[in-house]
């Protein structure tokens, strides 16, 4: 991988750091969505918001951008079940069409996807 990051990759750091910054400026959105059996929510949207910046920073530096990938992908994966609650209980996110909770479900994976392939892929196809 190239030392200057593409245009896919400035993107996803972007958007990751501009996600995890959301946790600590909107914290009470991100606290609702946790699943009451995972603990403590104002930790784990803390923990969350700082591994978000720290990926999205991560992307953007050629020597972290393959690990910080693999991290964000981790991560991903770990709040998945946070999109699963929120379709499967419609009623504490009135404000949300109930379509729309289930839209986004295949979101997730096309994340997985763009996360791996902008900080996995060699040459022209990760910009």
């Amino acid at each position: 991988m190239s030392g200057r990051p593409t245009r896919s990759q400035r993107l996803v750091g972007l958007i990751f750091i501009g996600a995890g910054l959301n946790h600590f400026v909107i914290p009470r959105a991100y606290r609702q969505i946790v699943p009451p059996s995972f603990g403590d929510p104002a930790r784990l949207v803390a923990i969350s918001g700082v591994a978000e910046v720290a990926g999205g920073l991560g992307v953007l530096l050629p020597r972290t951008r393959r690990l910080a990938g693999l991290g964000l992908l981790a991560l991903l994966a770990a709040v998945f079940p946070a999109n699963v609650y929120m379709a499967r209980s419609p009623e504490r996110f009135a404000r949300i069409p109930g379509w729309a909770l289930y839209a986004r479900l295949p979101l997730q994976p096309l994340m997985m996807w763009w996360v791996w392939r902008a900080t996995h892929t060699r040459g022209r196809a990760a910009r």
